[in-house]
This record gives structure tokens, C-alpha cells and sequence, in this order.
């Protein structure tokens, strides 16, 4: 099977959102190791590993460059070579970010707009669009059952993803969809409560690059890159 790569930020390894985070989906992405996850008497009627489920098999993260199999020209050192690069010349920021509804999901989200991040995401999907394969017809066949503007449908042939540019929402995500807003409601409850400590002005001075050895297997991280401007 082939691989995949994909461009995230995630959290340093040692940071305290890193780690209860992980532990919220149940797999450490850094180190492939599954959690115990925490246990919340609110919510014990619901099945807390199914709802996480999707989120555990890509680990904790927020997509700049979405999944990709590699160019038939590119190999997997020379990508690395690449994220030290693209990292080396860029400055870390800071930005606010909470847990929050977003549409059916849970996720962590920049507190309004952050330039920072828009420049982040935008420069990661061009400077890494060499190294990215044509989309299958059946990867473009699954994007497009979600309903995309012509815009975003362009933007999915063009750069392997519709959500990019100005229709990219920065979101690291805790749950799958949650269609009960009342449900919705309580979980959310009970994130503000466990990430309660976590400080809300968030450092980013990394990219992350993870790995995919084949689509039934979860992303592991295959290097994280600082910010070295």
C-alpha cells in the first residue's frame, strides 16, 4: 500500500495540550501509543470511544497541507529535507484558542481572525504542493459528497483540498459529528472542564509532518520541525 503524508501543526510532545489532548483521544500520535482515555461521569451514557474514534486514527492536529501520497518524482527524505526548510525560515506567534462548536464537531479554535495562521496555512499548501500526487478519482469522489462551492471544487483538483486559502478554518479537532445539539452541548461541557488549565494564548513554533504507511493504519508524527527565524 502506498503512503501518506500530510503538513499539520500539532503541539510539542512535552506540552501540556499535547498530552491531554492525546490522552482525550485515546493514541499519542508522536509515539503510536494508544491512552487510557479520561472517564466523565456526565457522560456516561454515551460511547466516548466511538466518538473520538475517527479523530484517534489522525491524532491530535490542525491540517496546513492535507493528506497526500507522493509525487512519483519525490521520495520521502526529500520532504523532509523540505519541512526543515520551509520551518528554519519562518517566526513562531501567538494566538488564543478554546474549545468550541464547529457546525457537528468539537475542536480547539483560533479566537478570531490571526493573520499568522492565514499566512501559515496558505505558504504550507503551495511550498509543499511539489511533492504532492494527483488525487485518485476515488479521492475525489469522496471529497465531493460533502457539498463543495465551485470554488471549492476547484480548489480540490488544484491543490488536493477544497478547504484552503480563505475557506480554511483553523481547528484541531476533539470529536466526530455530534448531531444531538443537547449531547453536543454536554460534551462540550465537559472539554472546558479538562483543558480548563491549559493557558489560552497558544505558542505555534512548529510544523509537524505525519505519516501514513497505508489507509487502514493511523498517522504517526515523522518529524517536528521548529521555527527557526
Amino acid at each position: 500500500m502506498t503512503a501518506r503524508y500530510a503538513i499539520y501543526y500539532a503541539p510539542e510532545a512535552d506540552a501540556p495540550l499535547w498530552r491531554l489532548a492525546s490522552h482525550w483521544l485515546g493514541r499519542d500520535a508522536a509515539t503510536g501509543a494508544d491512552l487510557k482515555q479520561p472517564v466523565f461521569p456526565v457522560l456516561a451514557d454515551l460511547d466516548f470511544a466511538s466518538l473520538t474514534a475517527d479523530q484517534r486514527h489522525y491524532g491530535f492536529h490542525a491540517t496546513l497541507k492535507a493528506p497526500f501520497t507522493l509525487a512519483e518524482d519525490r521520495i520521502e527524505a526529500e520532504l523532509i529535507v523540505a519541512a526543515e526548510h520551509f520551518a528554519a525560515e519562518r517566526s513562531a506567534f501567538t494566538a488564543p484558542i478554546s474549545p468550541r462548536a464547529l457546525g457537528s464537531f468539537l475542536a480547539f479554535q483560533i479566537d478570531g481572525p490571526c493573520q499568522g495562521m492565514a499566512a501559515l496555512e496558505a505558504d504550507c499548501v503551495r511550498s509543499f504542493e511539489p511533492f504532492r500526487a494527483d488525487l485518485s478519482e476515488q479521492d475525489l469522489e469522496r471529497r465531493r459528497r460533502a457539498p463543495l462551492t465551485p470554488m471549492q471544487d476547484a480548489q480540490l483538483v488544484a491543490w488536493g483540498y477544497p478547504y484552503v486559502f480563505d475557506d480554511f478554518r483553523f481547528h484541531m479537532t476533539l470529536t466526530g459529528a455530534i448531531a444531538d445539539e443537547g449531547v453536543r452541548g454536554r460534551v462540550l461541557a465537559a472539554a472546558l472542564e479538562y483543558f480548563a488549565d491549559i493557558p489560552p494564548e497558544n505558542r505555534f513554533g512548529s510544523i509537524s509532518l505525519f505519516r501514513q504507511p497505508d489507509r487502514a493504519s493511523p498517522f504517526t508524527i515523522l518529524g517536528n520541525f521548529a521555527f527557526g527565524a
